[in-house]
């Protein structure tokens, strides 16, 4: 009985010994993987005081969610063997036996928390992935910190977070969602803002101005007013038209700008100033001019002499100082008036200060090469007008061929030449503007100062022959700019027409002779910079408006997309009203020069009639022995580093600019066409 006994207890204790382990294994499992819903005493004193730490740490700010500790800590512990030198200590601390203490009770695991399945060798792997890989890391606080901010304001996060992404799209519309709301009125500033800068980046720049306008309405108090004016800069270089951000500067004069914009900002004042001056002289204003033009050359003054804007400046001011002097018709008052002296001093230094640099290139230098052709050509007028044709001469052979005043200075220049007697230059000159290469051209004048010169040298017949040629180009164009004058339309019709031509150009339509006429006109007009630099603002608006169908279709069949056309409406409607003006003011100056030139024409036509009538009865006289005209004596040497090619009728794009005409018969008192020439031969 006794061995019986023994016996059972023997086997008792060897079930215990086998058996012990394993429930100890198993509760271990159970208490990491947050299974449990009541954790046993002791058991998680580390996880606990882990808990407490970061609570410490985040002084009432959000912690990380629970899963994202309680998981590592899960996976480190079971997937890592024993021995395992990557292994966190915690990992192979035994479970501490129970104890007879009461301990604190441990922190009541996320419902979220992910249950580990009881006996699954593989819960680690799955959850930490590679064994090499270190276990990951908790989230820090900043990375989920919303420091008690509103719904509100974390949308506003939201569509800057957009921005700084380069989704511009989607940041412009979250932005527009929130000015749309009323209830956001303390947000609308910073939305709108936001909205701006996205539609710059689009590349809808006349939408970004307009956003920002909006921004700088609201006044200096607002917290994007600084930035807002300097974006006013970015934006004036993207736009072709710089006028358009002109009317917004000058509305902010009376501010501090930025110091890194300051001289721009006053370069661009002096140009507001300065169009202004100009548009007051046309309508009469003088005393109003007067205060613009010296506000002009005071603005030009506060530029330094080291900065990109003042040779601009420069500019502008010597333009300002020759409109005073200009008051003095006669040339020898101007040849001693102190503002013509003035800008005179004034354009030689802007061509001093844009002479080619090495290393300058790109969009400076090419500024420096148009101011400094328009520089060349100011001194050259100035000096025209007070009767220095040779120094006139002088400064219009500096404007490089081919360049944009090109065409001009050789137009100019022959009224020069023709002065000082130097025929064959200025109708050589004259061959040029009459190519095939010119044929679209504006130059009614040419064919005025040709006939002149005919007349000069006794060619009567051929002076009234080139009379009749430009009576019958331009008198058409006379009759159809009267036409246009005296419908006496709404300002945007005038502008309507020019449309018109230029749609017709455009798509290469067929022209018919009322057509090829009124693209005479269009020509005409858009010689007048301001009209042009309208018009070009009005073309850029249109290719903004045809942007939005090339956009997403959330973005382009949007709320803020209607909106943003409806106002490119309203500004295209502006611009075209302010152009339609100007083409008026235009189309009437121009048939004014036209009906100027006709009626010179006609003088012209009737002394060279009166003179070929006299010749006529002198022959009769004579008995048919008296001659009006003789051969005169001339050269085709040239200088060594010329060619002589004789002119056929050819035009070669390499010889423009470089014709001489050669007067072979002329007046009868006179030996040679030139009295240049004739001049030296008497030296």
């Amino acid at each position: 009985m006794r061995t019986h006994r023994f016996l059972r207890l023997a086997v008792l204790g060897l079930t215990l010994a086998y058996t012990a382990p394993t429930l100890a294994q198993s509760f271990e499992g159970l208490d990491l993987a947050g299974q449990s819903k009541k954790k046993k005493k002791g058991a998680s004193s580390k996880a606990s005081s882990k808990k407490k730490t970061s609570a410490k740490r985040g002084k009432g700010k959000a912690t990380a969610p629970a899963e994202d500790v309680d998981e590592s800590s899960t996976a480190t512990s079971e997937s890592a063997p024993a021995g395992n030198p990557a292994m966190p200590p915690a990992a192979i601390t035994p479970t501490p036996a129970p104890s007879a203490t009461p301990a604190a009770p441990a922190a009541k695991p996320t419902p979220s928390a992910k249950p580990a399945a009881q006996g699954s060798p593989g819960l680690g792997l799955d959850l930490t992935g590679d064994n090499d890989k270190p276990p990951a890391p908790t989230m820090t606080f900043d990375a989920v910190d919303v420091s008690g901010k509103t719904a509100d304001r974390q949308r506003l996060d939201a569509a800057i977070s957009l921005f700084k992404n380069d989704e511009y799209e989607k940041a412009a519309m979250a932005s527009h969602e929130l000015l749309g709301d009323p209830k956001l009125q303390g947000l609308h500033v910073e939305a709108r803002y936001v909205l701006a800068k996205s539609l710059y980046r689009m590349g809808l720049y006349h939408s970004s101005l307009g956003e920002f306008s909006k921004i700088l309405a609201a006044g200096p108090s607002t917290k994007f007013f600084k930035t807002s004016l300097e974006w006013l800069f970015f934006i004036s270089r993207k736009t072709q038209n710089e006028t358009v951000i002109l009317d917004e500067i000058a509305r902010y004069a009376n501010y501090d700008f930025p110091e890194k914009f300051r001289n721009e900002f006053r370069y661009l004042l002096a140009r507001y100033h300065f169009v202004r001056g100009r548009a007051l002289d046309q309508v009469g204003q003088t005393e109003n001019a007067d205060k613009s033009f010296e506000e002009v050359k005071r603005l030009a003054l506060t530029i330094p002499r080291t900065d990109g804007f003042y040779p601009r400046a420069k500019y502008l001011e010597g333009l300002a100082f020759f409109r005073n002097g200009t008051r003095n018709k006669d040339a020898a008052s101007k040849r001693g008036n102190t503002d013509v002296l003035a800008s005179v001093e004034a354009m030689k230094e802007v061509v001093r200060l844009t002479r080619p640099m090495a290393g300058r290139t790109g969009e400076a230098a090419k500024l420096d090469k148009s101011l400094r052709e328009l520089a060349f050509m100011q001194l050259a007028r100035t000096h025209y007008g007070m009767q220095q044709n040779r120094f006139s001469i002088f400064y219009l052979n500096k404007v490089e061929r081919g360049n944009t005043q090109w065409l001009e200075a050789l137009f100019e220049s022959s009224w020069a030449n023709y002065r000082i007697g130097q025929y064959e230059q200025a109708l050589g000159n004259l061959i040029t503007l009459s190519s095939p290469f010119f044929r679209e051209e504006y130059f009614p004048e040419a064919l005025i100062l040709k006939a002149v010169i005919y007349y000069e040298n006794c060619r009567y017949r051929e002076s009234n022959l080139i009379l009749q040629d430009f009576e019958r180009t331009y008198l058409p164009v006379h009759d159809e700019l009267d036409g246009l004058v005296k419908k006496n339309m709404e300002a945007s019709e005038y502008y309507t027409v020019l449309a018109d031509v230029q749609k017709k150009n455009k798509d290469g339509l067929e022209k018919n002779g009322t057509d090829v006429i009124l693209e005479r006109i269009l020509r005409l007009a858009l010689t007048d910079q301001d009209l042009k630099k309208t018009n070009d603002s009005i073309l850029e608006l249109e290719g903004e408006m045809d942007l939005f169908s090339n956009k997403g279709d959330t973005f382009k069949y949007s709320e803020l997309t209607k909106q943003l056309l409806e106002e490119l409406k309203v500004q295209r409607t502006s611009l075209i009203s302010k152009a339609g003006i100007m083409a008026k003011g235009k189309l009437e100056s121009e048939l004014g020069a036209l009906k100027l030139l006709l009626a010179n024409g006609l003088r012209i036509k009737f002394e060279t009639t009166t003179k070929e009538k006299e010749f006529l009865e002198e022959q009769l006289k004579a008995g048919g022995r008296t001659a009006i005209v003789k051969k005169y004596k001339f050269s085709v040497a040239v200088a060594d580093d010329q060619l002589y090619w004789p002119y056929e009728g050819e035009y070669w794009r390499d010889e423009l600019g470089t014709y001489q005409y050669t007067m072979t018969k002329g007046c009868i008192e006179r030996d040679t066409a030139n009295r240049q020439m004739q001049s030296a031969e008497a030296m």
